[in-house]
């Protein structure tokens, strides 16, 4: 029985230690990413001319990767697939190298996000604990899991969505429960660590009333859901498209060269800089008037284009402007209030392209309250129904939603 005691505490001890580890330094790193990728903002915000430079920023990136980091090329669909079958560590290189490209990407002008970065040198971050304690497989899967949490709840100010995205973006439709605790532990020291540097979360208000909960708004937020979840099965469908334009170009390292031209040519003539980078003007905007109904399309393309040429970042931001702004111009149609509806395509287009829909729920409650919660879940399991077969992370496993498309024979 005393030893009992004794392995239990120990036990408790070793994972105390790698919570409030992971959580303090990807915190404190996704706090110097966020005041970096500020600050490259603003220098291109006031340098417009630099996004001439753009095909040269992919060259280097392409080959920063190429020598230094070629397993964490695969990026997020790494971390899942040694969460699902394990068989080496995340190199340590990938946090640096995806910190590196993803400056690179913002500071000349790709269409990225940074959810992607964040997760990754979590990843990365937290398994490197393997070289002092002695994690068996299952252990590991809960060690990436709370990497993954740290830097989603980092970046985004969301500690309680970060816990359950770290558990449910690796196994669709299934959660391993023994990892709850960390995550949640994890994600708000990884918050907290962000926060003491004083670095600002973006909030995105709800300036309207919300409607009363009746059958009618209930069926307009599903048609609005199923709207959603086709936003994210094409924004899937157009990574995939473009990526294989892309591998048609036999050297890797020329691919981001050809796609910087592209964009180059394509942000020039349409006067397009609103739609680059983050793009969190425009996002802020669709809460507080109805947004041009291209608006979505268009950042769309050019996120899936600019992170298929190989350019780094992430999804999630961009799809948050994609849902936002859709919502926002569906208002014209669906009799929902324009905030109201921007909120809704805000996690939910999201929630369709990473299977992650409870994720996403909660995510709605933290950034927008409670009162609003009934037509965000709606949306999201509507979405996420209706998004197609698989996501932007291939490297998943279908679970629930593979079962469901198997019996409707799609």
């Amino acid at each position: 029985m005393a030893k009992l005691n004794q392995n239990n505490i120990l036990l408790l001890i070793k994972w105390l230690i790698s919570c409030c580890t992971i959580g303090f330094f990807v915190g404190s790193i996704c706090a110097f990413f966020l005041f970096s990728l500020n600050w490259v903002t603003q220098y291109r915000e006031d340098h417009t001319w630099i996004i001439y430079g753009l095909p040269l920023a992919g060259f280097i990136i392409a080959l920063s990767y190429k020598y230094w980091g070629n397993p964490s090329s695969k990026g997020n669909n790494l971390l899942i697939q040694e969460y699902l079958y394990p068989q080496r560590r995340i190199p340590l290189v990938m946090a640096p190298l995806v910190l590196f490209g993803t400056l690179l990407t913002h500071l000349f002008g790709g269409s990225a996000g940074r959810e992607g970065t964040a997760v990754q040198i979590g990843g990365a971050i937290s398994d490197q604990l393997n070289r002092w304690f002695d994690f068996d497989k299952n252990e590991r899967r809960i060690l990436i899991s709370i990497g993954i949490t740290a830097g989603f709840a980092a970046v985004f100010g969301t500690p309680l969505a970060g816990t359950v995205f770290g558990l449910e973006v690796l196994l669709i439709g299934r959660k391993r429960y023994l990892g709850i605790l960390p995550c949640l532990l994890t994600a708000y020291i990884a918050n907290y660590s962000c926060q003491l540097w004083n670095i600002p979360h973006t909030h995105y208000p709800i300036q309207d009333a919300i409607p009363t909960l009746s059958l009618k708004n209930i069926g307009f937020s599903i048609i609005a859901g199923i709207l959603f979840g086709a936003t994210a099965w094409l924004f899937t469908g157009a990574g995939d498209f473009f990526n294989v334009q892309f591998k048609k170009i036999k050297s890797a390292l020329l691919r981001p060269v050809v796609g910087g031209f592209i964009l180059v040519l394509v942000i020039t003539l349409f006067h397009a800089n609103n739609y680059i980078g983050l793009g969190i003007p425009m996002i802020q905007g669709a809460f507080s008037s109805q947004a041009n109904y291209y608006d979505f399309i268009i950042k769309l393309l050019l996120t899936a284009f600019t992170l298929s040429a190989g350019f780094k970042g992430g999804e999630v931001t961009p799809l948050f402007f994609i849902g936002a702004t859709l919502g926002s111009a569906l208002s014209t149609v669906v009799p929902l209030a324009v905030s109201l509806l921007a909120a809704m395509g805000f996690v939910a287009v999201f929630s369709g392209a990473t299977n992650t829909p409870l994720a996403c729920i909660v995510m709605g409650y933290e950034l927008f309250g409670i009162q609003p919660i009934i037509f965000i879940g709606i949306a999201c399991t509507v979405a996420f129904l209706f998004s197609g077969k698989k996501g932007i992370y291939s490297a998943q496993k279908g679970g629930f939603k593979e079962k469901f498309y198997r019996k409707l024979n799609l």
